[in-house]
């Protein structure tokens, strides 16, 4: 066993978690197909390799953002709006059981605490959540899709897809956040990048270089034991 490989992947998946903020930097075309290339050695059911990916940057980007926010604040205006955009399909459950509704909330509080939201400011978890369609700056939008005669198994092999993005990136210096918000707005994101009607979003993704400045980008999210979720059986 080679230990400096170990520890190296080892390192590399310990060290990824979801960075909410990026400084502006570019990151280079050729990084960019370095990543997706490792990325798609990802295992697919009987090689099919459902995943297709648009790599959105510059001024494209920057009206992806703009007519994301602006509907977005619209909904926020007049929540009725929010008819217009639904998934295409159900990420999280309708109804939320322990412990995952603690999870979550876990999750959320202490992302908030940690940008001085209080329960209750309406206005300022706005804003916050404006921040994913804004991909936090980061300078690229990644944004995942399968097509839409596929069945739930495409939607495996793209997340282990999208975890190798992750992960390549990760290895490169870079960070992201994988981002299954930009869904509600599957309309506009597959309308501006020139998608055909087969398709269907599964989740966007920012990406980039953190901002070590921010102090959001210092909210790790806990992991429980494996004593809690692996069953080891030997007889």
């Amino acid at each position: 066993m080679d230990q400096k490989l170990v520890h190296a992947v080892d390192q590399t998946i310990t060290s990824r978690h979801s960075v909410r903020a990026f400084l502006n930097t570019p990151v280079s075309t050729d990084i960019l197909k370095q990543i997706l290339t490792v990325a798609s050695r990802a295992p697919s059911g009987t090689n099919t390799q459902p995943w297709k990916v648009y790599v959105v940057t510059g001024k494209k980007r920057d009206e992806l953002v703009e007519r994301v926010c602006q509907a977005q604040m619209q909904i926020y205006a007049n929540p009725e709006l929010a008819e217009q955009y639904q998934e295409t399909f159900a990420y999280y459950p309708e109804q939320w059981l322990s412990p995952f509704i603690e999870r979550r909330r876990e999750n959320g509080w202490g992302l908030y605490g940690l940008l001085n939201i209080q329960k209750g400011e309406k206005e300022k978890m706005a804003r916050q959540q404006l921040r994913n369609f804004e991909l936090f700056d980061a300078p690229v939008g990644l944004f995942f899709t399968v097509h839409r005669s596929l069945a739930i198994g495409s939607k495996m092999d793209i997340s282990m897809m999208i975890q190798n993005v992750m992960i390549a990136a990760k290895a490169r210096g870079l960070d992201t956040c994988p981002q299954a918000a930009w869904n509600h707005f599957h309309p506009i994101v597959l309308d501006l990048v020139g998608a055909p009607e087969h398709e269907e979003l599964v989740c966007g993704m920012a990406l980039g270089y953190a901002d070590p400045e921010q102090i959001i980008n210092s909210f790790i999210t806990p992991r429980v034991p494996v004593e809690e979720f692996a069953v080891f059986i030997d007889e």
